[in-house]
């Protein structure tokens, strides 16, 4: 027997209300009493009632979701701030569809697509390393559908962004290996296609020139985040004539990967040679030795950056607001330097 689907006129005749009024305490419309409204709520828990959404969307031309594309899963950072961008989101009730875009452009620009079939109200972003077009994106402004960027960025498009001060992080990274008495300290660097690769640099160079530490372009390598790439970049440094005495590297999961090739090569980490990673992913106070890092606030990166989108949402597209917000980062020193 087919069970009865409850409706919107069900918990009208049962409350003596009208339909309107009962859809609008649904919605949660001002207009209607706050106890009328606990009690149409009340009663359609009771009765497992479910709201139409399509219909709703269709009246209010909202779908009361965002979009959520990040460009991995292998380290526990976008988790992380999905994390927090969720509870931000259900606070402000709405649902959020998920994407990751396996690091190649082609599944972010699909991904675009699936956000755009959803009709989400807006989309938060972190591109691929090898996302170098961006027209893809630009679809979301010229529909009207607000984006904000986190982490990775844009810089071509003028919308709210929420990154961590990579420069300082990378700087105070390198200082401390410098302060503990390293001179020869490599890099282990990001793909230039990515901002935050072009900042850690930068950070580390101005740490050598604040320092009075020569800068040997032989050190820095940058790569393409692959780790399986890490154990012959590793190697290739400590089987130099002059090998490097500190490896500082774009992230954890390289950091991590790099002691674990150092100690196969029989040295001693940090005593032969230090190591510094970027992020404190959650393994890196876990491996033997724990690994010195650049702590950034994760979480709140989620946060903020929806914050930013549902502030962009509840604006007309003329008061949309540029807005760049730049988290601080915090250096956490183990025993790995």
């Amino acid at each position: 027997m087919k069970r009865h689907q409850v409706t919107i006129i069900d918990i009208a005749k049962e409350l003596n209300l009208s339909k309107s009024t009962v859809s609008r305490a649904l919605t949660g419309h001002k207009s209607v009493k706050p106890d009328t409204r606990q009690a149409v709520l009340e009663l359609a828990e009771k009765l497992d009632y479910q709201r139409n959404m399509l219909a709703i969307s269709l009246i209010t031309k909202k779908t009361n979701t965002i979009g959520i594309i990040v460009p991995e899963f292998h380290s526990s950072y976008f988790p992380k701030a999905i994390i927090g961008a969720q509870e931000v989101a259900s606070k402000a009730g709405y649902s959020t569809v998920i994407c990751q875009s396996d690091e190649t452009y082609e599944t972010e620009v699909a991904n675009t697509r699936v956000m755009l079939a959803n009709q989400v109200d807006g989309i938060l972003v972190s591109i691929t390393k090898e996302t170098k077009n961006f027209d893809h994106l630009k679809i979301f402004q010229r529909k009207g559908i607000p984006i904000v960027f986190f982490n990775r960025v844009c810089d071509e498009m003028d919308v709210p962004k929420v990154i961590v001060d990579d420069y300082d992080g990378s700087f105070r990274a390198v200082s401390h290996l410098i302060e503990r008495g390293r001179k020869r300290i490599a890099h282990l660097a990001g793909p230039y296609s990515l901002k935050i690769s072009e900042k850690r640099l930068n950070g580390y160079k101005a740490a050598l020139r604040k320092h009075n530490v020569a800068f040997d372009e032989d050190l820095v390598i940058s790569y393409d985040l692959n780790i399986d790439k890490v154990k012959i970049y590793v190697n290739h440094l400590l089987n130099m004539e002059n090998p490097p005495d500190a490896i500082f590297a774009v992230n954890d999961p390289t950091a991590i990967e790099t002691i674990q090739v150092i100690k196969k090569r029989g040295l001693r980490v940090p005593e032969d040679i230090a190591v510094v990673g970027f992020s404190n992913d959650f393994v890196s106070g876990l491996i033997d030795p724990a690994l010195t890092t650049v702590a950034q606030p994760v979480k709140e990166i989620g946060q903020a950056a929806a914050q930013l989108l549902i502030d962009q949402i509840n604006r007309e597209v003329g008061d949309w607001k540029a807005i760049i917000r730049v988290l601080k980062t915090e250096l956490i020193i183990r025993k790995s330097s």
